[in-house]
C-alpha cells in the first residue's frame, strides 16, 4: 500500500479514501491516526479479496441500495457492507491478523 496526502479531500469533509493500492489522506497528520489507517487497511484487504474492480461495483450498488432504503447519504454510506466491517473493527488494531477470508459477509443479513 502507498500513502498519499491530498488536501483536496478536506473540502469534501473526507479524511481518507482507499483506491488500491493507495490510501489517500487529507492531512499528513492523519497518517498517525492508527484507527483511521486500520480502517483503510481493512478496505485494502476487501479490495484484494474481490480482485479490486468488483469491489467498487459492489460498493456502488450497495450504496445505491442503502440510499434507497435510508433516503440519507450518510446513513447509506455507514451501512455499506464494507464500511460496516471497517467501522466495527477499526479500533481492533490486530483485526487483519485474525480476520477470515471475505469477513465483510458477516455484515449482511443474508449470511450470519
Amino acid at each position: 500500500m502507498i500513502f498519499i496526502t491530498y488536501r483536496f479531500l478536506i473540502q469534501y469533509n473526507i479524511r481518507a479514501l482507499t483506491l488500491f493500492p493507495f490510501i489517500i489522506v487529507g492531512n499528513k497528520s492523519d497518517l498517525e491516526d492508527k484507527v483511521l489507517v486500520n480502517h483503510e487497511k481493512i478496505h485494502i484487504r476487501q479490495q484484494l479479496e474481490l480482485l479490486i474492480l468488483p469491489f467498487y461495483v459492489w460498493y456502488l450498488v450497495d450504496f445505491i441500495f442503502q440510499y434507497y432504503k435510508y433516503k440519507n447519504k450518510h446513513e447509506a454510506y455507514r451501512n455499506i457492507i464494507f464500511e460496516r466491517e471497517a467501522y466495527q473493527n477499526e479500533k481492533q488494531l490486530d483485526y487483519l491478523e485474525t480476520r477470515k477470508l471475505w469477513g465483510f459477509l458477516k455484515r449482511t443479513s443474508i449470511i450470519s
